[in-house]
């Protein structure tokens, strides 16, 4: 990755955090944290909203995570009517989580033209990788 930031449009924390209202992100608890030069960041609780029956992280809870701040920072990577779609996400479940909050950051692994590859990682509070999703992007002309 080349050290000039991919994001070409700028925006602060709470008006990224007011898109999530009424979303599938607002249920889960979901919130952005920090945006970086080449990085977003967000955390969700690991708590009844988010765990599967055995007590643990729900993998597609990781997932939804993943895929929120990975298209969310693809999107700031786009020109002025365009955006981006989710095409593809893998999740590796590597450890756990029972309680707490995870905090997945998202780094591009390529931001191209036409596709994007983005790179999420969640840990636990400890700071424990608990998951590693790798998710590409189809980048789209918006209607209107």
């Amino acid at each position: 990755m080349r050290n000039a930031s991919p994001f070409r449009r700028t925006i602060t924390l709470e008006a990224l955090n007011a898109l999530s209202r009424g979303t599938a992100m607002e249920p889960l608890g979901i919130v952005f944290t920090d945006i970086g030069a080449d990085y977003l960041r967000g955390t969700m609780p690991v708590d009844a909203r988010t765990r599967q029956p055995y007590g643990l992280l729900h993998g597609g809870a990781s997932a939804l995570l993943a895929e929120t701040l990975g298209s969310t920072a693809g999107g700031l990577c786009v020109d002025e009517g365009q955006g981006v779609v989710g095409i593809e996400i893998n999740a590796n479940h590597l450890a756990g989580v029972r309680q707490g909050l995870v905090t997945g950051t998202a780094r591009p692994l390529h931001v191209g033209r036409s596709t994007q590859v983005w790179e999420i990682r969640i840990e636990d509070e400890r700071g424990r990788l608990a998951c590693i999703s790798r998710l590409t992007l189809a980048v789209i002309p918006l209607p209107g």
